[in-house]
């Protein structure tokens, strides 16, 4: 399900890659191998002077939520009901974004006592994006807190082995239709989340390290003393 990413690029690349004027605090932009929820993250969106990449926190908080803690159980969004939950259905008209991602994390079940974590990623790029929803919210005293979540969908092949939903993959050349929310038709842009091609990516297990969402580092993505599963 995504629960955790790794985005190694650097500023300036990512900036190329989406088509970015700018990259908010580019200077700070440094590899991440354990991304977690509730953590600050990069998001790509169009905005008033041009198209930024700028950071929020992972955990959607809808505009009209009571405590932020309700980010905590929104880190993702399912594509199929994205458009009339709630929770998200705003966001999936008003504020759609790209989440920058080099390749994430998922845990396969193995036995009732053990789950074998899993790098995944796209084959031949520097980063990829995910398609993701983002809100702003208030608190009584007027502060803001800006927040995102990755939108899933049914898993391609390769996926279905380790679980039964995958973040939505976009491919580049549907960035600038599902960041245009111009004509606010939120079904138009349902239509572009879709099971990335499993032929393009690639897969294979992980040791542990990464299990522990404060560890950090090339170790993460390490393959776990074998070959990748996929070939």
């Amino acid at each position: 399900m995504c629960g955790r990413y790794q985005l190694k690029t650097e500023a300036g690349r990512l900036a190329e890659l989406f088509h970015a004027l700018r990259v908010e605090g580019a200077d700070l932009v440094v590899p991440r191998y354990n991304i977690a929820p509730g953590t600050p993250v990069l998001v790509v969106r169009d905005t008033p002077t041009g198209r930024a990449i700028e950071h929020v926190r992972w955990g959607l908080v809808p505009g009209w939520a009571d405590d932020p803690k309700i980010g905590n159980r929104m880190i993702m969004a399912r594509s199929e009901t994205a458009a009339v939950k709630p929770g998200f259905r705003g966001a999936m008209k008003y504020r759609r974004c790209i989440v920058p991602c080099s390749g994430f994390y998922e845990w396969k079940q193995i036995n009732t006592k053990t789950r074998q974590p899993h790098h995944i990623t796209v084959e031949g790029v520097d980063a990829f994006g995910l398609a993701g929803l983002w809100e702003r919210w208030q608190d009584p005293a007027g502060n803001e807190l800006e927040t995102m979540a990755i939108l899933t969908c049914a898993p391609n092949e390769m996926l279905a082995d380790l679980h039964d939903r995958m973040p939505v993959i976009l491919p580049p050349t549907d960035y600038d239709a599902w960041l245009d929310t111009g004509q606010q038709d939120e079904h138009r842009a349902a239509r572009l989340l879709r099971p990335f091609p499993a032929e393009k990516m690639a897969a294979w297990p992980v040791s542990h390290h990464v299990n522990k969402g404060g560890n950090e580092g090339e170790r993460c993505i390490e393959p776990a003393g074998q070959q990748g599963l996929f070939g």
